[in-house]
């Protein structure tokens, strides 16, 4: 492993708690892309096969690119079940991004088969009859939530590089649509894309006052 590999190593702490009630298909969920200013954001959920096997997996945003996409694949090779949702910007500015980060967990958690019995979220709490275990920073803690994490960064990661060919110019590919300077400048310079999020302020401040020769939400017609 590079010296990008976290100290934190996640165990089954969270989902023995769930075993032990007897729920053995426990799912890790976890998001990538809500603080973004672009795209969707996009969830995942992993059934894992558990009791004792130790896995590399690790919270995403402690690894290398490389490394991500190596053990994103091994998820998807090992796991009982898993499956990818996108909120996209529509569904983000018509929920809010806690509505639609919901929303894309529930419909990633019916997709799985075999379905779960219990779930363990990075802080995320569904409103579900399943047993939940929210802790915060469940990416580093738990494999399962870790294995989950994987997959919403790079499915996410890979939906951003398509959506930075589609709309060149703003370089979705390099800052995946969080607002980093080089972001910040490509809106002055184009204007708001279609795949931006009007309802979080740093735009729809700008769309609503024009500012910086912005486009506005509604172009006046004529």
């Amino acid at each position: 492993m590079s010296s990008l590999t976290p100290a934190v190593t996640p165990d089954w702490a969270y989902e023995r708690e769930h075993w032990r009630r007897g729920y053995f298909r426990v799912a890790g969920v976890d998001e990538a892309g809500r603080g973004a200013w672009a795209g969707p954001v996009t969830v995942a959920a992993v059934i894992l096969p558990g009791l004792t096997t130790e896995y590399p997996f690790r919270d995403s945003k402690q690894l290398s690119a490389a490394q991500r996409e190596t053990f994103a694949a091994e998820v998807r090779r090992v796991a009982l079940a898993w499956a990818v949702e996108h909120a996209w910007p529509d569904e983000i500015d018509r929920l809010n991004i806690l509505g639609a980060t919901h929303a894309a967990a529930l419909r990633a958690l019916a997709r799985l088969d075999p379905p779960p019995q219990a779930l363990v979220t990075d802080y995320l709490k569904l409103r579900t009859t399943l047993p939940l275990s929210a802790p915060p920073k469940a990416d580093a803690l738990s494999y399962s939530v870790a294995a989950a994490s994987l997959l919403a960064k790079t499915e996410r990661d890979a939906v951003m590089c398509g959506l930075d060919l589609q709309h060149p110019g703003y370089g979705f590919a390099a800052h995946k649509g969080y607002g980093a300077p080089a972001h910040r400048a490509a809106l002055q310079e184009l204007g708001v894309s279609p795949v931006h999020r009007r309802s979080f302020a740093p735009i729809r401040r700008l769309t609503e006052r024009g500012e910086g020769g912005l486009w506005p939400v509604n172009p006046p017609e004529g």
